[in-house]
């Protein structure tokens, strides 16, 4: 059972939406998974409720003490997938000690990359006392296409230290459009999205060295 948690305190940062793509991307692989709604502003429960089929089981966790106990409610699933929550400093530790991975979304501003500063302290100071684990990675989010990354936040990216995922969340109308519905990319027609969140998926199992 690995644990992956998508996280960054600041709003707007693509969470839920990576968050279920990514869920179903397991899914889609033969994985049992459990998509877990840490945030008490219920978006992911929002997103499952629209779609009475959809094929992910989810819980909600939106509390420090909550969260304690999801070794136990985990055990049965391959993969569990937590969407964070925003601006839950006490939240926000409980799932980063509960978690193998933390993927950090934001978007290619420097701006959005200071906001996560305090998280990234989090992250980093779980890892000096657990060996590195989570293991962590930036993925960008709502890139523009045919664009490339500034140099200012190339640079803010690599003075933290932590991996940059390849494979970038490209802004495009067909997550929204899914996810309104309660669905995801794979039940769409954009090909490129498909591609967007197998290579993020493909990196995250990389990253874990559960990758090919």
């Amino acid at each position: 059972m690995t644990i992956i948690s998508v996280l960054n305190p600041k709003g707007g940062s693509g969470k839920t939406t990576l968050a279920t793509n990514l869920a179903r991307s397991f899914h889609e692989r033969g994985n049992s998974v459990l998509l877990v709604d840490s945030d008490p502003q219920g978006s992911a429960r929002d997103w499952q409720a629209a779609n009475e089929e959809n094929p992910l089981a989810i819980i909600a966790l939106d509390r420090a003490q909550n969260l304690k106990k999801l070794d136990t409610i985990a055990k049965p699933y391959d993969f569990v997938v937590i969407d964070g929550a925003a601006k839950l400093e006490d939240v926000l530790a409980a799932t980063i000690k509960a978690s193998d991975v933390v993927i950090i979304p934001v978007q290619p501003s420097p701006y959005d990359l200071w906001a996560a500063s305090d998280l990234i302290s989090f992250v980093k100071a779980r890892q000096e006392i657990t060996d590195g684990k989570p293991k962590a990675a930036f993925v960008i989010t709502r890139a523009i296409s045919g664009t490339t990354l500034g140099a200012d936040v190339k640079t803010t990216l690599a003075e933290n230290e932590l991996p940059v995922f390849d494979t970038h969340v490209t802004q495009r109308q067909t997550y929204p459009q899914t996810a309104s519905e309660g669905l995801t990319v794979f039940d769409g027609k954009n090909s490129d999205a498909i591609k967007e969140i197998q290579g993020i998926t493909d990196e995250i199992l990389n990253l874990i060295g559960k990758g090919a």
